[in-house]
Parts: structure tokens; C-alpha cells; sequence
């Protein structure tokens, strides 16, 4: 994003929070003078939205804080218990660098604010960084909209997202909650995630696109063959068929899945026909090389002294690269 796009965050902010909030952006300039207070003097944030904080990335930030120092001040208030101690509201990887670098103070704009501020800051600060996970992201936008009465509009306009990206954001939190830590953990993207919004066999699909290693486009053509709609209950017919073009999906059904996805080494899908005897049995490649894999293992069903016939696309591949 050019540095034109991102002016407006400050802005934006500014309207919605006050003065305090374009403080607490990144690479932000506010008014109010920086001073430096003791490191060990601050507490973390009781309201810190943020959950994850990988490893790498602080490794990284330490080093660039131990070489450079800290370039951005942090956002505090007055710890009410204590008015020589801090408790920290927005710059929480900051201070966490500073403390392994072994810095013994660091920049802080100090501002009096009440809880609700604090815990609203806090969620804003978060929003406006890269790395923090779908889920996160939606559960800060949920919590300013329910406890602080912001309009999806309002935040929109603010952050400098779209209304539509803001709302597709927090429909994730419609997700189970074996789904939605499955994207947390980088298993699934959050375009996984909003294919499987009002499925009932969610956690279900998902386990099967981990397990296949299926993009997204790939998901979705998957789901798109299977003509259905989510399934209401294990056992039952897919929606979206009529009469017999259902698509069952039961438990024999998904376990002869797995056990074939496994054996192969591919993602398979059974499409079964509900009161029928026929079906689609489906086999997803990403590669060429993986398909000659397949046909290699499926190679001994040809009858004995009978030479397979070449597969057209693999025999050209072969051919291309100089095999035959």
C-alpha cells in the first residue's frame, strides 16, 4: 500500500476517537510530547485484543529495537493503584522488544483514559497492523461495534477498509470453533473461512481441505461440484438437488473419502446420488507429476501381456521434458 493510501487512517481515526487514537497509529506523529519512562515500570494491557505474537517476528523486532532503539513512542496511563507505574494500551510488541533488547526506558505518549477508552484504543491500535490473525481482526471489529456502538460505516471509513471486507471479516465468528482455530493456526485462509460460513458440515469440509491441501479456488470448485447446499444434519440429503439428484453425504460416505485420499495421496470426493445406484467419483491433482502418480499406482489393473494405454496429457509432459 503506497504511503498516499494510508493517510487517511490518521484522519479517520482522529474523528472517531480523538487525538488519542491517531497518537497510537503506526508511524504516527501526535501532538503531545513523548517522554521516557522506566521499561520495568509498565504493566501489559488487561485489554489487549492480540493473542499471538510469533516468536520470529519479536526475534526481528528485538534485533531492529536493540540496533535502532524504539522509533515509535508507546501509549500509556497512569496506573490507578500506582501513580509512578504505567499500564500500556497500545504498542504491546514495542515494549516486549524493549524489554528483550534490555533497553531500560522507552518513548510514551501519557494520556488519562478511562477503561472504555483504554479497551477501545487497544482494539484500534491492533486493527491497524498486517499480522494480526482473520480472527482476531474479527473479534476487535465485533467488540467496537457491540460494546462502543460503531456502524460497520463508521469503522469502514476510519480503518480504510471496505464495508464488504469489514462485514466478510466478522462473519468468520459465525464459523465453529474448531473451524475458526484452524484459521488462527494458518491451517486455513480466511477465504476457506467464508466458504464454510452456514455450513453444517464445516469442521467436516475443513479437515478435509487441510488433509487434501486444497486452495481455495480449489474448495470452491469442490463445493461447487457437489451441487448442494450445506447439509442440516449428518446423514441427510445436500440441498440445492431435486429428487434424486441429491447428493448424500453420511458417515460411510466420509470415511471411504478419507481412506482414499489417503491411499492415493490426493483429495477424492464420492458424489453419491441419493436412491441411486450411480455416482461422480472425483479425483483432484494440482500437478501433472501427481497425476502419473496416480496412474502408476492404478497401473497393475490393466490385463496381463496388455500394455496401458498413455495417458494423452501425461504422454505429451513426458515428452516435453525430454523422457520419451
Amino acid at each position: 500500500m503506497s504511503p498516499e493510501a494510508k493517510k487517511p487512517l490518521g484522519r479517520g481515526l482522529s474523528a472517531l476517537l480523538g487525538d488519542a487514537a491517531a497518537e497510537a497509529a503506526p508511524h504516527s506523529t501526535g501532538p503531545r510530547a513523548a517522554k521516557l519512562i522506566p521499561v520495568g515500570n509498565i504493566r501489559p494491557n488487561a485489554y489487549q485484543p492480540r493473542r499471538n505474537f510469533t516468536k520470529d517476528e519479536m526475534e526481528e523486532l528485538t534485533s531492529s529495537v536493540r540496533a535502532h532503539g524504539v522509533l515509535q513512542p508507546i501509549l500509556v496511563r497512569r496506573d490507578a493503584k500506582d501513580p509512578n507505574r504505567y499500564e500500556l494500551i497500545a504498542g504491546e510488541r514495542r515494549w516486549r522488544a524493549a524489554q528483550g533488547a534490555q533497553l531500560h526506558e522507552i518513548p510514551a505518549v501519557i494520556r488519562d483514559l478511562t477503561d472504555t477508552e483504554a479497551l477501545e484504543l487497544a482494539l484500534i491500535e491492533n486493527l491497524q497492523r498486517e499480522d494480526l490473525t482473520p480472527i482476531e481482526e474479527a473479534r476487535a471489529y465485533r467488540r467496537l461495534m457491540a460494546e462502543f456502538g460503531h456502524t460497520q460505516e463508521r469503522l469502514s471509513q476510519a480503518l480504510g477498509k471496505s464495508r464488504s471486507a469489514l462485514a466478510n471479516t466478522v462473519r468468520l465468528l459465525d464459523l465453529p470453533d474448531e473451524v475458526q482455530t484452524m484459521i488462527e493456526r494458518g491451517q486455513l485462509t480466511a477465504g476457506h473461512g467464508r466458504l464454510l460460513v452456514g455450513r453444517a458440515d464445516a469442521t467436516l469440509l475443513a479437515g478435509d481441505w487441510i488433509r487434501g491441501k486444497l486452495s481455495v479456488r480449489e474448495a470452491e470448485a469442490l463445493m461447487e461440484a457437489s451441487r448442494g447446499g450445506p447439509a442440516s444434519k449428518k446423514g441427510t440429503a445436500k440441498k440445492g438437488g431435486k429428487g434424486g439428484d441429491a447428493i448424500l453425504r453420511d458417515a460411510n460416505t466420509d470415511d471411504l473419502e478419507r481412506r482414499l485420499t489417503h491411499s492415493l495421496g490426493v483429495k477424492v470426493r464420492i458424489l453419491h446420488k441419493k436412491g441411486a445406484q450411480s455416482g461422480v467419483f472425483q479425483v483432484f491433482y494440482q500437478t501433472l507429476d501427481q497425476l502419473d502418480e496416480i496412474i502408476d499406482r492404478l497401473g497393475d489393473t490393466h490385463q496381463p501381456g496388455v500394455k496401458p494405454a498413455a495417458n494423452p496429457h501425461t504422454a505429451h509432459q513426458r515428452k516435453v521434458r525430454g523422457v520419451e
